[in-house]
């Protein structure tokens, strides 16, 4: 599908445009900070995209002061004493000297201890917790596939993780291939599950449509109490991802 981009200032807000070969426009705000996007279609003119963006500045107004009134963590170096997420848990990190492989153990149910090597630096001991989220996360999703496919009745036949600033997920209905934001780990699971159902539920409509949500409705009668507890903070720092 090809896409035409713009950029337009509305009543100060920055707006993102994307025209597509689509019949009705969608407006989205998006975390971290409110970021404004718009789906149009492709012949729709500016000012009547203008105007529809009007019409939604107090929706779009009260999402932003939800996003910004989040709580976002100081930039993490990884040190003794910090405060990390693991499904929904706060644990207190402890970084301790590991003279063989390098890596991550619960201790109890508040301490996270991160094993590395005299003299690693923070680059070094982010990337060891990085790949222990990466590898837990990645081990959680195979069982929420096998439960869902029969449900939503759509097989997802690639997944993937990576970090990202703007979204908690994405579909390529296409390809069907679903990406997952690695931030998930640190939330709890009923998160996870609320992401992964709400981009297989792309596979069967591709936009946030009544029956998009309809079908949210059917699957996941909680999803929007599972959205508003993914989207409470802390937000990680940016340097995190």
């Amino acid at each position: 599908m090809s896409t035409e981009h713009l950029h337009l200032q509305v009543n100060g807000i920055p707006v993102e445009v994307r025209r597509k070969a689509i019949k009705n426009l969608h407006i989205g705000v998006y975390p971290p900070d409110g970021r404004v996007r718009v789906a149009a279609p492709a012949r729709m003119d500016d000012e009547t995209i203008r105007l529809a963006i009007v019409s939604r500045l107090a929706w779009i107004r009260r999402h932003q002061r939800r996003f910004l009134a989040q709580v976002r963590e100081s930039a993490r170096e990884l040190v003794t004493g910090e405060s990390h997420y693991y499904r929904g848990q706060r644990y207190r990190l402890d970084v301790v000297d590991a003279a063989g492989r390098a890596g991550v153990h619960l201790t109890g149910m508040s301490t996270m201890e991160l094993g590395v090597p005299p003299g690693t630096d923070t680059a070094g001991r982010r990337c060891v917790l990085e790949r222990w989220y990466r590898r837990e996360l990645r081990a959680l999703v195979p069982d929420l596939l096998a439960t869902w496919e029969p449900i939503i009745g759509k097989s997802v036949a690639e997944w993937r993780i990576k970090r990202m600033k703007t979204r908690w997920g994405s579909c390529n209905i296409g390809a069907r291939r679903i990406w997952l934001n690695l931030e998930l780990i640190r939330k709890p699971h009923a998160c996870l599950e609320y992401v992964l159902v709400h981009e297989m539920a792309h596979l069967l409509e591709r936009h946030h449509t009544h029956r998009f949500r309809d079908l949210m409705d059917r699957f996941l009668p909680d999803w929007r109490l599972r959205r508003d507890e993914l989207n409470k903070g802390p937000l990680a720092h940016e340097d995190w991802g």
